[in-house]
């Protein structure tokens, strides 16, 4: 038995063909559309995405500041009994602002600090607390998987976008072939096989 060698013919709908009909070649324009947008515009996206991570990640290390604070209750030694499995828990600090005042807040500390115990925590420009912001490695690494995310999104959302228009195409071609079929098909109803 010889076996049958299939033969991928690429840009099928494009060519001159008398059973091509005009859905095939519409559908062949969505599909080269549908690529040529995810690629492109997966890329746009996914660049501009992470290019405005790395410069709000830049303007956090620009604005926020390391301040040294004082531990103002004991830190829970274990992390198990504080809820976390974290080296850090939330304890009650105090520290002294741009400006000069002396201000309180919650910070997270390392386990089993004693009240007086001093550490560092960061503050924006207007003394109040927050998060330590990411190295520039950091933040190279999360802008990137942000851009990717971004442009895998995008992608996503135009292939989807293309497979329901194929699909309405596809109910399209059924519909007149269904109403091909009527017209056709009582014709050939009267004949018999013996």
């Amino acid at each position: 038995m010889h076996g049958y060698r299939y033969s991928k013919h690429w840009f099928w709908r494009w060519r001159t063909n008398p059973l091509r009909r005009r859905d095939d070649l519409v559908e062949a324009w969505i599909v080269l559309a549908v690529w040529l947008i995810a690629l492109v515009g997966g890329i746009v996206a996914g660049t501009m995405a992470a290019r405005a991570a790395d410069a709000s990640f830049a303007e956090q290390r620009a604005e926020r500041t390391p301040v040294r604070a004082v531990v103002l209750a004991d830190a829970p030694p274990d992390a198990s009994r504080a809820g976390t499995v974290s080296d850090q828990v939330r304890a009650k600090v105090r520290w002294t602002a741009p400006d000069g005042t002396t201000r309180t807040g919650v910070a997270l500390v390392e386990r089993g600090h004693k009240a007086g115990s001093p550490v560092v925590v960061w503050q924006d420009p207007r003394g109040t607390l927050a998060t330590e912001p990411p190295t520039s490695t950091e933040a190279s690494v999360e802008a990137a998987l942000l851009g990717a995310a971004a442009a895998v999104a995008f992608a996503g959302t135009v292939v989807g976008a293309g497979a329901v228009v194929r699909w309405r195409l596809d109910q399209r071609r059924l519909d007149l072939w269904g109403r091909e079929w009527e017209l056709v098909g009582p014709r050939w109803g009267g004949h018999k096989t013996g």
